[in-house]
């Protein structure tokens, strides 16, 4: 699959995610896409909790979401974020499962789209060979 169909498919994938965010609190709605090497799309969406250390970013849902499937061929990402990018916890959670030349597209509420790797997002990114 070409980078601009993948693109799309994941930011649509998002974008009807974004829409079960449960986010009462910040009223911040999010939605996180991931393709597998096949082509299959696991989405996510934040989840607030009125104990706010117990919310849960949407690019954690759908990376988690894909592991809890028994996948970790992860291949792109797609975000709706009504602005900024990936908080560093999503980021670092991206670089246990994600390849580092992995694609990141973040779409902003005006419309903009970003695109970014996962090593872009994490440089010098703490991961699994660290501890050996």
């Amino acid at each position: 699959m070409d980078e601009t169909t993948m693109r799309d498919a994941l930011l649509v994938a998002a974008e009807n995610a974004a829409t079960r965010a449960y986010a009462p609190y910040s009223q911040f709605h999010v939605g996180a896409a991931v393709m597998l090497s096949d082509g299959t799309i696991v989405q996510g969406c934040n989840i607030e909790n009125a104990s706010y250390g117990l919310s849960v970013c949407a690019e954690r849902v759908a990376i988690w979401s894909a592991v809890a499937q028994g996948r970790q061929d992860i291949v792109g990402m797609g975000l709706i974020v009504p602005k900024g990018t990936p908080c560093g916890a999503c980021r670092q959670v991206m670089s246990e499962f994600c390849p580092p030349d992995m694609p990141v597209w973040v779409q902003n509420a005006d419309g903009t789209v970003h695109r970014f790797t996962v090593a872009e997002l994490l440089p010098a990114a703490f991961v699994p060979d660290d501890l050996e």
